[in-house]
């Protein structure tokens, strides 16, 4: 809540520097800063509707649901129980995560967008075309204006029948999020056979040398920690998988010299005993647990973003998370750009030996200091890799959609927020500070 009265407020005709009182200064920023906080939370604003509980419990198995939250514009399509249950009784766990993320939009639409599209159809993309598993148009979603109240959707794919169409408005926070049911699933062609192998059929070493993770994959083989990490699988495993280049990077310490005891908890190090895509690390605040964890705070990666880059910090240096190469629920690769080097392995340097004392001459010569012998020193950390570029989702309100168009009042949403990436704080909080050095000078 803005902690602002209508006194302190400056009008127009006294914006100058004695309006802006320094307490003023600061209420104005911690307003925007709580702006800029807020996000929606789709699984609480879900669970005021028990018609969609079985939808919103697959978006929270499936994880879709942390990665609709990471996201500043979207549409949510969402299916009654009777449809879902439909859906989800035929087809495994990583076949309806992909059936799900084609049904979320990444753009606005409202009810009346949705009878107002330009030359009545466009193609819109969705989540699923973000995964890497769509090629050409196969992630887009054709919406049609059929006319006399009717909206039909289908997939983009030519020759593809509009099988779904709208039925009503859900609820809308414009233009941040739009939940509109639908009467059927939309199926992409292709989408249902996509292979859906069982955690027993799943061979890591082979992917991870496609991925371009030989040296890694060799190293689980000859420690043993293969064996571990295939007995996660049914739980849920989340690999961070070195690539062959960071095992060469300058800098990185001599990994043979250590215990075999060791080398098992730096490879244990690398992988978290939980399924965790890449919209779930954006959302993660806490330290996040490893294989190697063994109490409170050990062996454990804090996890920071900027934009759509997600970095993993160790305590001794730290590693960009690429695009995952293998995602299927409950099990996900990620490439890493550096060897996570845990903290309890490296991170206790050897102190530098200090330099000898100046020796004075009884010459009246200059006395000369001997040279200092060599330090010895530590292997530095690796260096963070720079972030990959973000994704942006399509952004920006719509012209054709203005504000409180929507079925639904913007108050009504307040319980479905919570805190969005610390990224876009900061962002609003430099913007307030230049603002206020210029009004104050």
């Amino acid at each position: 809540m803005c902690l602002f009265t209508d006194s302190a407020l400056p009008t127009s005709s006294t914006f100058t520097m004695g309006a802006f009182h320094p307490l003023n200064l600061f209420l104005f920023t911690l307003c925007l800063v709580a702006i800029a906080a807020n996000a929606h939370n789709i699984t609480a604003i879900l669970e005021g509707f028990p018609d969609y509980s079985v939808y919103n419990s697959f978006l929270s198995q499936t994880k879709l649901a942390d990665e609709i939250n990471t996201r500043e514009t979207i549409t949510c399509l969402v299916l009654n129980n009777g449809a879902m249950s439909a859906l989800t009784a035929k087809h495994p766990l990583s076949v309806v995560k992909n059936i799900l993320s084609f049904h979320v939009l990444l753009d606005y639409y409202d009810p009346q967008k949705l009878h107002q599209i330009s030359k009545g159809t466009t193609l819109t993309t969705t989540l699923y075309q973000t995964t890497g598993n769509a090629p050409g148009n196969l992630g887009f979603v054709n919406i049609t204006d059929l006319q006399g109240g009717k909206v039909g959707f289908g997939s983009a794919i030519p020759g593809s029948k509009l099988d779904s169409s709208y039925i009503k408005s859900v609820k809308q926070i414009p233009y941040n999020i739009s939940i509109l049911e639908i009467s059927a699933p939309i199926i992409a062609p292709g989408i249902l056979t996509a292979p859906a192998p069982s955690t027993s059929d799943v061979n890591i070493t082979g992917l991870l040398e496609k991925a371009g993770c030989k040296t890694f994959a060799t190293l689980l083989i000859s420690s043993g920690v293969l064996k571990t990490y295939e007995s996660a699988l049914d739980k849920g495993l989340t690999i961070f998988a070195p690539s062959d280049e960071a095992f060469k990077a300058a800098g990185l310490p001599d990994l043979s010299k250590l215990t075999n005891a060791d080398q098992v908890s730096l490879l244990e190090y690398h992988a978290s005993p939980d399924y965790k895509p890449k919209g779930t690390l954006k959302t993660t605040k806490d330290p996040v647990n490893t294989l190697a964890t063994n109490g409170a705070g050990k062996f454990d990666l804090i996890v920071t973003t900027s934009g759509d880059s997600v970095t993993l910090h160790t305590g001794v240096g730290s590693s960009r998370v690429a695009e995952a190469v293998y995602d299927s629920p409950p099990f996900v690769i990620f490439t890493v750009d550096n060897v996570l080097l845990p903290s309890e392995l490296f991170g206790k340097s050897p102190s530098p030996a200090p330099a000898p004392e100046p020796v004075s001459s009884p010459s009246p010569t200059p006395s000369v200091s001997p040279s200092p012998s060599p330090v010895s020193e530590a292997p530095s950390p690796l260096a963070a890799s720079p972030p990959a570029p973000p994704t942006d989702a399509p952004s920006g309100s719509p012209a054709d959609a203005p504000a409180g168009s929507s079925e639904n009042s913007t108050s009504d949403n307040a319980a479905g927020h919570v805190s969005a990436p610390l990224f876009r704080t900061v962002v609003f909080t430099i913007f307030v500070a230049v603002v206020s050095s210029v009004l104050l000078s």
